[in-house]
């Protein structure tokens, strides 16, 4: 599971406290997203973020931002088709660094493959409120289409709830990524773990 820690979904929900039940649970992939805030309270936010991945041995990735990335030394940026070319953040990010990119149909998925970043977002899976003005949604069966273009890991995202991981990751992908599903959860523990169980049941057939 990639835990997608977004301050506008659940305000009152300190994101740091969440980074750390969730490694508790045995989430090792987080990424920081935060379209609203000033640069300098996106700094403070990543520096804590940064500070309690390391400590709990987990992975931050930075959505959009290779500057705010390289200022806390995140071990990745995750980038969307707008944002800085591919080949550019790994010239400023270095080899060692994580690159994801998000795509939203098989031409991207297709480009995604020359440009090589080391992992790609595909989605949305279904309608989710995250993003008011997200792309058009390709359901299981985009889903299932993507992973034939592509041996990248790929991230299915959008609208995911507990319900349908099992679905997702029959259907190609390598996880899911979750934002409000977990985020907006009364019992973040058991939303968390309800999210685990595909991975824990038996073996599931390759695509």
């Amino acid at each position: 599971m990639y835990l997608v820690l977004d301050p506008s979904v659940r305000p009152d929900r300190p994101l740091v406290d969440v980074l750390r039940q969730a490694a508790a649970l045995g989430v090792r992939l987080f990424q920081y997203r935060d379209k609203q805030a000033t640069m300098k309270a996106a700094y403070t936010q990543a520096l804590a973020l940064r500070q309690a991945a390391t400590e709990v041995g987990a992975c931050l990735i930075i959505n959009d931002r290779c500057d705010l990335a390289l200022a806390v030394n995140a071990d990745g940026v995750h980038l969307g088709q707008d944002d800085l070319p591919v080949a550019d953040a790994r010239r400023l990010l270095g080899p060692e660094k994580l690159i994801g990119l998000s795509t939203h149909g098989p031409e991207q998925v297709r480009q995604a493959i020359q440009l090589k970043p080391d992992y790609i977002g595909f989605g949305p899976i279904f309608s989710t409120a995250t993003k008011a003005d997200h792309d058009p949604v390709v359901g299981l069966e985009g889903l299932r289409a993507a992973r034939t273009l592509t041996t990248l890991p790929m991230f299915a995202i959008g609208g995911i709830t507990a319900d349908r991981v099992g679905d997702i990751l029959a259907a190609g992908a390598n996880g899911v990524a979750v934002i409000s599903a977990i985020l907006k959860a009364q019992d973040l523990e058991q939303a968390i773990k309800t999210f685990q169980q595909p991975w824990s049941g038996p073996s599931r057939p390759t695509p």
